[in-house]
């Protein structure tokens, strides 16, 4: 059920659209060119000595996988509504389907960050074989926070109006046009509080060969996310036998 669940929002997301697998690629490709310009050009904004376009871009993928996979997991309880009503099955399934079909985005949009180090010239170090790890820390912290909010959001219904404005507050609360180096050192273990802070910078290190591992922030952020995740299959848990009657 899990498998078709996902191939089924697979293919509504892509049904009817004039660009569609291209979004994957020029959703990134733009941000990262405003980035690039407003950051990288008129701020001076410091990039660990890696060229600015590779560094944002190889943020903005945990970064999108991320936003995705929680928007569409906090929604998937409502957007399913019929399924729930009318069968029962593990209503868990649901929003780990949600999170899960960002992974084919992710995919392609991978593929242009590999061709643009080679543009550059940058070549990956050893700590590349950690990336499966860091993708699976993107994929069980969007899981985490998408398990509390699609709860809350058959709870409240004034809960998706939340969830635009969460993301873009998130996004600058994390090192995605900036690097974690600007905060002070003493502070990173708190800024690890963030847990995409730990993930991104910890993407990049995996990805870019930085030479400064995100060390203690990154496993403060891995701390939360496990606290966010086990709290989070708890109280959706908790609340998934009233979903049919409350949706």
């Amino acid at each position: 059920m899990l498998y078709f669940l996902v191939w089924r929002d697979i293919k509504v997301r892509y049904k009817q659209t004039a660009l569609g697998a291209a979004w994957a690629i020029l959703q990134p490709l733009l941000t990262m060119v405003a980035f690039s310009i407003f950051f990288g050009r008129l701020a001076k904004v410091p990039s660990d000595g890696i060229p600015y376009p590779v560094f944002s871009f190889a943020a903005l993928l945990p970064w999108q996988l991320f936003a995705y996979a929680m928007t569409e997991a906090s929604n998937s309880l409502i957007g399913s509504q019929n399924l729930i009503s009318k069968v029962y099955f593990p209503r868990l399934i649901i929003p780990i389907a949600a999170v899960l079909g960002g992974l084919v985005d992710f995919g392609i949009s991978f593929a242009v960050l590999l061709v643009l180090m080679v543009a550059y010239g940058i070549t990956p170090t050893i700590a590349v074989v950690t990336i499966p790890l860091f993708i699976v820390l993107v994929v069980a912290t969007a899981l985490a926070v998408g398990l509390w909010l699609s709860a809350l959001n058959v709870k409240y219904r004034d809960v998706r109006y939340t969830i635009p404005f969460l993301t873009q507050f998130w996004l600058f609360l994390t090192p995605v046009a900036y690097s974690s180096s600007l905060i002070s050192p003493k502070w990173r273990v708190v800024y690890g509080l963030n847990p995409m802070a730990g993930v991104v910078e910890g993407f990049r290190w995996a990805l870019l060969g930085k030479k400064e591992a995100p060390g203690p922030m990154l496993a403060v952020s891995v701390l939360i996310v496990i606290v966010l995740l086990i709290g989070g299959v708890y109280y959706f848990r908790r609340l998934e036998a009233t979903f049919a009657d409350r949706i």
